[in-house]
């Protein structure tokens, strides 16, 4: 597939972060873009104003006629998470269409470009944001494609006037082995997506392989804990790393640090975000920078500037009476960041977490980790598990992680009791995190909070 003979793009799930950055992407080439996915959400409806038609039934017949017959103009996208019976893949798979997987494309666009991927089980979205919002900020530009809508642009994908690029690297099904970065980094490599790689063997392998496709006198930056006994720099905000944040400390609510690697130090840094996972992804992302040759003041002032990636320890509300922040987190190791960064904060609060897990797969997985991490709260609202993609597994629901917690405050609600509770309560320090569509009830609980 020749990437400039491309004048047509149909993408099955669409409405993913990573394929609709992708929809964007060649919309903004002059492309005729549309696609299907399963339900209608706010960056789908974003896709329809931006002139990309979506569709919500899964019938062969909704394929506009100019995508029925294959040719070398049209460029079929699909996402893993798709069901493997869904009508519409199986029409393109049927009528002769060669399919190429969202990973397989951003090999293809990155292949002739200086590529920047970020991988990790967690910390990726906002350490690849952070990447590119220093170089688009300092001048030095990129083009990037992002797993979460960067606050600063208000949009998953940037376009570049040179020919860098910034990366999120999925790991799942093992999607980041289809790049060969002249720059990684490797944030995590947390056990997650087992009922893909069996087991964290397994997951530690495959970010193994990824991390031998650096190209030749490319460099690989990855976090000091992580067993990786390859060549390359590492980073840490609490060891003896090669980059590393120092005198970390929060000043009137915002957190400030300062850098030091082996022929560099910045001082005094102020980051435009909050917590304490994100000190150590902004120290590697001003290693990138580093590397890049951008000054230490223009890397300063652009970690300044940053607002963060929605749905990332994202400030919903913040008053003198009610602080409302949520986050994306759906793996312990990431509630834990969350949760700990919230506590140090605002340690004379009183903590409510809403939690809604996220797969069966994962909460039965981690369903121990999920409740000794949620016990660091001082009131627990537990939702539903958000499915997914998957089948319900017999066993596994949402009272396997409640019934291991020991915290007494706790309790499982629906959607509208959730909210009918916080407007009842009006919690002073509330934390929603999750991956499933927790984020409908953003809105509703800032507006439970807000009204008296």
């Amino acid at each position: 597939m020749e990437l400039q003979s491309i004048k047509r793009v149909y993408l099955i799930g669409i409405g993913g972060i990573g394929m609709s950055g992708l929809a964007r992407y060649f919309a903004h080439l002059g492309c005729i873009v549309c696609g299907y996915d399963r339900t209608s959400t706010d960056l789908t409806d974003q896709l329809h104003n931006e002139g990309i038609q979506v569709i919500f039934d899964d019938r062969e017949d909704w394929i506009p006629l100019s995508f029925q017959t294959p040719n070398e103009c049209t460029l079929i996208i699909y996402t893993p998470a798709i069901p493997r019976d869904s009508v519409i893949l199986n029409f393109f798979r049927k009528n002769g269409f060669e399919l190429f997987k969202r990973s397989q494309v951003l090999g293809l666009i990155s292949k002739s470009m200086f590529t920047i991927a970020v991988a990790g089980t967690h910390g990726k979205t906002t350490t690849s944001c952070l990447v590119a919002h220093i170089l688009k900020d300092s001048g030095k530009d990129c083009s990037a494609f992002l797993g979460g809508i960067a606050s600063n642009y208000d949009s998953n994908v940037l376009y570049g006037k040179n020919d860098i690029v910034v990366i999120e690297a999925d790991e799942y099904d093992r999607s980041f082995l289809t790049l060969h970065p002249d720059i990684a980094i490797i944030t995590s490599m947390d056990a997650d997506h087992l009922d893909i790689y069996g087991s964290h063997q397994g997951l530690t392998e495959s970010f193994r392989l990824f991390a031998a496709q650096v190209k030749e006198n490319g460099t690989l930056i990855f976090h000091e804990d992580l067993p990786l006994t390859v060549r390359g720099i590492t980073y840490s905000g609490h060891g003896p790393a090669d980059a590393k944040a120092l005198n970390i400390r929060i000043e009137q609510g915002d957190f400030y640090f300062d850098f030091k690697n082996s022929d560099t130090v910045i001082d005094n840094i102020r980051l435009g975000i909050a917590g304490l996972h994100n000190i150590e992804n902004a120290t590697a992302a001003i290693e990138v920078a580093l590397k890049l040759d951008i000054a230490p003041e223009l890397i300063r002032n652009a970690l300044g500037s940053f607002k963060g990636v929605k749905r990332r320890f994202e400030y919903i509300v913040k008053t003198d009476q009610h602080i409302y922040i949520d986050d994306y987190a759906h793996h312990p190791e990431e509630l834990r960041a969350a949760i700990t960064s919230v506590k140090r904060l605002y340690p004379d609060k009183k903590l409510t977490t809403i939690f809604q897990p996220h797969l069966y797969t994962r909460t039965r997985d981690f369903a121990d980790g999920f409740a000794q991490v949620l016990d660091m709260s001082d009131e627990l609202i537990m939702l539903d598990i958000y499915p997914a993609r998957e089948l319900p597994i017999e066993g596994v629901d949402a009272d396997m992680i409640l019934n291991r917690m020991k915290l007494p405050d706790k309790r499982k609600c629906g959607k509208q009791e959730t909210v009918d509770l916080v407007r009842i309560s009006k919690p002073e320090l509330l934390l929603t995190v999750g991956a499933g569509d927790i984020d409908g009830l953003v809105a509703p609980l800032k507006n439970a909070l807000e009204n008296v």
